[in-house]
């Protein structure tokens, strides 16, 4: 009987629904205590336990993998980011990796805005004042006054940016790969050095991919670039974005504000200064929130297992597992 190891945070409070489903398909499943994600050494504690694993954002480091290998086959995640995972180590050692491309973007564009939106209008700052009994008025900006700044122009960069253009926002964007004609023209973005986006832009998202070459892209060089009015954005992932750099920045108040749904460590650490500064907006990585998206994805991830696996399937019309 093969066993899986379920660490996904996002499936987890839902198993009881699957149960019956891996009970059908003979998977025994060892599900451990999980807050955001395993690091090596919990993993290690597992090493060898298991042919497949449903996981989140676990740390299967060439060390893991080494460890894991031979019995593990397949490494089914929960989500989009495989950035966590070693690939050239998943083939070296012949494991099998899924995921679901595409699978967060209306949700996690649908925050940035609600973002842009908050900071432009004000709306918590002076709900707070109101409530403290005073009448003040606060400058807001229309988005039609604001320029916006992608950095990562993918399925979530474009979507953010489709969703910018209704309000009449001076868009522009950058990324490292060619982005399409079409749909540059259709939107109207304009696409600019790195540089240029965080001098001109009143709001910088940040929408690209964690890699080597965007480790700490934000940092205190790229800060010091934008201006003093100028909200930082950030629901990719959080060591794109140098922490102690923009702490600084914001206490300083060279840049106005901060949005933030992911960290350099997650959970965000209880001492983390972020959790002081009147001018930041905290998320607990949840920017994909979403009962439909998550739907979806619980079904495909199971079936991304069960196809590493060699288990035979059948479909519903739904994508649900027969």
């Amino acid at each position: 009987m093969p066993t899986i190891l379920v660490s996904a945070p996002y499936m987890i409070p839902f198993l009881d629904r699957f149960r019956p489903l891996f009970d059908k398909f003979g998977l025994d499943l060892i599900v451990p205590e999980v807050e955001e994600r395993l690091e090596e050494t919990d993993l290690l504690n597992y090493a060898g336990q298991f042919d497949g694993v449903i996981c989140g954002d676990d740390r299967f480091s060439e060390r893991i993998i080494q460890a894991c290998s031979p019995r593990l086959k397949v490494i089914s995640k929960w989500g989009t980011g495989i950035d966590s995972i070693d690939l050239d180590a998943c083939d070296e050692y012949g494991i099998i990796v899924g995921n679901t491309p595409n699978a967060f973007t209306e949700p996690v564009a649908d925050s940035v805005l609600g973002y842009i939106l908050t900071f432009a209008r004000q709306i918590p700052w002076m709900d707070q004042v109101m409530k403290e009994g005073l009448w003040t008025k606060s400058p807001s900006r229309s988005l039609s006054e604001c320029t916006l700044g992608v950095i990562g122009i993918g399925n979530i960069g474009k979507a953010v940016l489709r969703r910018a253009k209704p309000f009449q926002m001076t868009l522009l964007g950058n990324d490292i790969r060619e982005i399409e004609a079409d749909f540059v023209n259709h939107i109207g973005v304009e696409l600019v050095p790195l540089d240029e986006l965080l001098s001109r832009a009143d709001f910088v998202s940040v929408n690209c991919d964690l890699n080597p070459t965007s480790h700490h892209l934000i940092n205190a060089n790229a800060l010091s670039k934008m201006k003093p009015e100028a909200v930082l954005i950030n629901t990719a992932r959080g060591p794109i974005v140098a922490e102690d750099a923009l702490v600084k920045a914001l206490e300083g108040d060279r840049i106005a504000g901060a949005a933030l749904d992911v960290y350099e460590e997650e959970p965000l650490p209880a001492d983390s200064p972020l959790r002081n500064l009147e001018n930041v907006l905290l998320a607990p990585h949840n920017a994909n929130s979403s009962p439909t998206a998550w739907e979806h994805v619980h079904w495909n991830t199971i079936r991304n297992l069960l196809d590493g696996l060699g288990i035979p399937f059948k479909m519903s019309e739904r994508g649900e597992i027969l």
